[in-house]
């Protein structure tokens, strides 16, 4: 029988929850079959009421939506199969990404692009107003995938957008599913906002920080059911009771949420449908995060001992996941790894293509995806310990070698060059009506008093980096020269948006 430190589990929120009276806060709930056990609540719901945070207080889930939206999708097999292609319930798709699975697409394996990071690339900022059926054409339009499905695993919300509409055109909406089971089911306050300015009940202010005060998040695209969901502390520790209960309509989908997926080659890949697998101690727990300008959340439970822990937050400088993580190894007694690297700081690239890796002191970047790295193996090296952004990268002379996204990669130390001067003019991507200017070696986006020059950072053969600057976001984007007449721009979770010179005929 486990021993359960509930008070050493308690005393981990003690120190965690420590946000004022006249600072936006959150809450962080240990929980078990039996019922809630312990919570911590701090800060304040808004900056203009100031009335304070609790366990009732509603907010945005972000990414935590995505297991929810797959107990939907797993509810409804007369309509839709894990093994059908994107295609055949959204036929408008180009080829590349018709031909990824529904099941690909929910577990990261697909390379379907995310929608956020490619409107960044053609320069729309963070705060301008999109809608479902025109991002749905927007897809439909993307001629390429991050990658050949099933070859790579990473983090991307674009496949969560693509099977939601697919159960759109079948007449089953997500909202509806949350009536049903959720809302009248468990009794649990849960929506699906699609807009961000859809109202909710007792939504609170999410917050994020800009270095000189506080400013009120903001996001314009729609949604989709990557991160629509909405509720309040109490109600994500309830839905995490209710998934180790398994009980009536949810009898059996903690276990298909968390089932190993697996890529072409039978590598097992750590990531379900909306759920990640995390080791603590000798234990295999599951669950998610969730981050969108001014909320942060995250839910980690043990399916043998049938605890769990539930953090959110309307601030988005508090990390909800090591909070969850923190207090489940104490509940255990157990440890955590200590984040550190051997690998030799600096920038890296592959041979050919638009890939860059930046090692830290205790982290590694891939295409501006940072993530903490942690000593592995017998030969050195480090693990990020990530389903979602595996890297596991070890010293091989002066390269880095191993996997990135369960992929195998080579990186050289980059070796910058001058910016080329056949770079500068204007530059059009076809299928977008979007266009850039790249001057005196920095790229320029943007109209009027939104247009910014971005400087070029050479790492060498025909790549260079360029930092966006979006509201609560930094994006370091990397322009790869493809051919003359032709760059791509990528970031980590969309790499397919290409532009030609003016001047030069169209590609397609």
């Amino acid at each position: 029988m486990t021993t359960l430190d509930w008070a050493g589990a308690e005393a981990v929120l003690d120190a965690a929850v420590c946000w004022g009276d006249g600072e936006p806060g959150g809450a962080a709930i240990l929980f078990d079959a039996e019922g809630l056990r312990a919570a911590r609540t701090g800060g304040v719901e808004s900056l203009s009421t100031l009335a304070p945070f609790g366990i009732d207080s509603v907010v945005r889930y972000a990414s935590v939506t995505k297991h929810v939206f797959a107990s939907f999708v797993l509810a409804h097999p007369e309509a839709i199969s894990l093994n059908d292609p994107l295609g055949k319930h959204l036929p408008q798709l180009a080829a590349a990404t018709a031909v990824v699975t529904v099941g690909r697409a929910l577990d990261m394996s697909g390379g379907v692009p995310d929608t956020r990071e490619c409107l960044t690339l053609i320069g729309h900022s963070i705060f301008t107003q999109t809608r479902a059926a025109d991002l749905l054409a927007f897809h439909a339009a993307l001629r390429r995938t991050n990658y050949a499905p099933g070859t790579e695993v990473h983090y991307s919300n674009g496949g969560y957008r693509l099977v939601e509409e697919a159960m759109r055109n079948h007449g089953l909406l997500f909202d509806d599913y949350l009536r049903r089971v959720v809302r009248e089911g468990l009794g649990l306050a849960m929506y699906a906002a699609e807009m961000w300015t859809d109202p909710v009940p007792g939504l609170c202010t999410g917050y994020w920080f800009d270095g000189a005060g506080w400013q009120m998040g903001l996001q314009g695209m729609h949604l989709s059911a990557a991160g629509s969901l909405t509720g309040s502390g109490r109600s994500l520790a309830e839905w995490g009771r209710a998934l180790l209960r398994g009980k009536g309509s949810l009898a059996g989908v903690l276990a298909l949420l968390s089932a190993p997926r697996q890529m072409l080659d039978g590598q097992v890949t750590g990531y379900g449908l909306g759920l990640r697998r995390q080791r603590i101690g000798e234990r295999d727990l599951v669950g998610h995060g969730g981050s969108q300008p001014g909320f942060k959340s995250y839910l980690l439970i043990d399916p043998e001992t049938l605890t769990g822990c539930a953090v959110v937050a309307n601030r988005d400088d508090v990390n909800t996941a090591d909070i969850a993580a923190k207090a489940m190894a104490a509940l255990f007694g157990a440890s955590l790894p200590i984040a550190g690297s051997n690998l030799v700081p600096g920038f890296y690239v592959t041979d050919k293509g638009a890939d860059w890796i930046k090692v830290d002191r205790a982290s590694v970047s891939r295409l501006d995806d940072e993530v903490a790295v942690y000593p592995a193996g017998s030969e050195g090296g480090v693990d990020s310990l990530s389903p979602t952004s595996s890297l596991r990268l070890r010293m091989d002379g002066a390269d880095i070698f191993g996997t990135v996204g369960h992929a195998l990669r080579r990186y050289r130390p980059a070796e910058p060059e001058a910016i080329p001067t056949d770079l500068a003019g204007v530059w059009i991507s076809d299928d977008f009506d979007a266009r850039l200017e790249i001057r005196e070696g920095a790229v320029c986006m943007g109209v009027g008093p939104t247009r910014r020059a971005m400087p070029l950072q050479s790492l060498g053969n025909g790549r260079f980096l360029f930092t966006l600057e979006d509201g609560p976001w930094k994006r370091r984007i990397c322009l790869h020269r493809l051919s003359d007449g032709l760059i791509e721009l990528a970031l980590s979770r969309a790499r397919v948006i290409e532009f030609r010179a003016a001047g030069y005929p169209t590609k397609f």
